[in-house]
């Protein structure tokens, strides 16, 4: 007998979208699970990163194998609210999907793996290993509640990793990694008709972007399943008046990076070519304020295997397994586990993450949870 109505299970999922955990209050989130949790006999765990942001991490089971299932708690703000047909944080329902931020990415998945441990538990199924849920804060920037985990050593004794981030009927193996770095040039100012007298600060940045841009494209290093790595300039600002010479300047940019052209290297790219401006009497200075690692875990493992076969028949159709481009908490999570360690990034969700109106079909929701369910408990035999 399920533990909770199809309704309780739809407002589980409206109380999480209603609280507005944009880019921060993740404890808000984290407390309201710890609570659900709590009034179904689980211990939940808080773990603070500041005073408004906190992980989350819960388990049943005793003994055994442990599967490690995770979810962030964070979204991205809704942009302008004039653009949205329904409030973004009032889960809303119409013609059978629910609309509102993070119904897609990923308070749906979220709510799903939360529901699927406590209807596991007061169903006593779980008759082998333990299933550990990490719920994260700043996913969406940083990935620091992520990286809390890997710090706090809470992935040691995982055997194996599912992300329920939104890949609907799809099942991912791999993604890139993305390193996102700030360069700050120091010029000198001057009169713009007597630039001799100063340094532009944005000369040196503008060589830099160009030869970054020709040294990342024209690599021969390829991954079959991710592609190539891809460099993107997406911040140049500098000077603050047309006749004037700036003084500062500065360039954000972000790279997804590939096994074969791997964070280290491309970070070493991007320091040469800042050495090389130096040496021509620039003054420029490198940050990297985020460095995810690409993942690559093998196609077919027995958690993949079975994600698929009992995903297909909720989908109707076989489920397809796939590498993406976008980053997950993996990249954290994973550091130091073999190359063969079984992961897998399944969730219920769409193509509207961070998108105006952003929803997820609620039949899908409700079927993930009987998903996990199952998954969880047969993987687990």
């Amino acid at each position: 007998m399920s533990v909770f109505s199809e309704a309780e299970k739809i407002q589980i999922f409206a109380d999480l979208v209603k609280i507005k955990s944009v880019n921060d209050h993740e404890i808000e989130v984290a407390q309201y699970l710890q609570r659900l949790f709590a009034d179904h006999g689980i211990k939940a765990t808080l773990m603070p990163l500041s005073a408004t942001r906190s992980n989350l991490v819960a388990e049943i089971g005793t003994s055994g194998p442990v599967l490690g299932i995770s979810g962030h708690m964070d979204v991205v703000t809704p942009g302008d609210l004039e653009q949205w047909d329904t409030d973004p944080f009032d889960l809303t329902e119409k013609a059978g999907k629910l609309y509102g931020r993070g119904a897609t990415d990923m308070k749906s998945g979220l709510a799903a793996m939360a529901i699927a441990m406590i209807e596991i538990k007061a169903a006593k199924t779980l008759t082998h290993g333990r299933i550990r849920l990490m719920a994260t804060v700043a996913e969406e920037v940083g990935e620091t509640g992520s990286q809390q985990f890997y710090t706090a050593g809470t992935m040691k004794d995982v055997d194996a990793l599912l992300i329920g981030e939104p890949s609907g009927y799809n099942i991912a193996f791999a993604h890139k990694g993305s390193i996102d770095v700030r360069i700050k040039s120091i010029g000198k100012a001057a009169h713009s008709s007597m630039p001799e007298q100063g340094y532009n600060a944005l000369d040196p940045l503008i060589e830099l972007l160009n030869q970054a841009n020709h040294d990342f494209r024209e690599s021969d290093r390829h991954n079959d399943l991710l592609g190539d790595l891809v460099f993107n300039a997406t911040i140049l600002q500098g000077g603050n008046q047309v006749n004037s010479i700036p003084a500062q300047a500065e360039t954000e940019m972000n790279i997804r990076s590939i096994p074969e052209y791997d964070n280290v290297a491309a970070i070493e790219t991007l320091q040469k070519l800042v050495d090389e401006q130096n040496a021509k009497g620039a003054k420029l200075d490198m940050s990297v304020f985020m460095s995810q690692n690409p993942v690559q875990s093998p196609k077919d493992t027995k958690l993949s295997n079975l994600a698929a076969k009992i995903g297909e028949s909720f989908a109707g159709q076989p489920i397809p397994k796939v590498a993406i481009p976008a980053v997950t908490d993996a990249s954290n999570l994973l550091k130091g586990k073999p190359s063969d360690f079984p992961f897998i990034m399944f969730g219920p969700g769409n193509d509207t993450p961070h998108q105006v109106n952003e929803s997820i079909d609620k039949q899908m929701y409700l079927d993930f949870i009987n998903l996990y369910e199952e998954l969880f408990v047969e993987y687990l035999k």
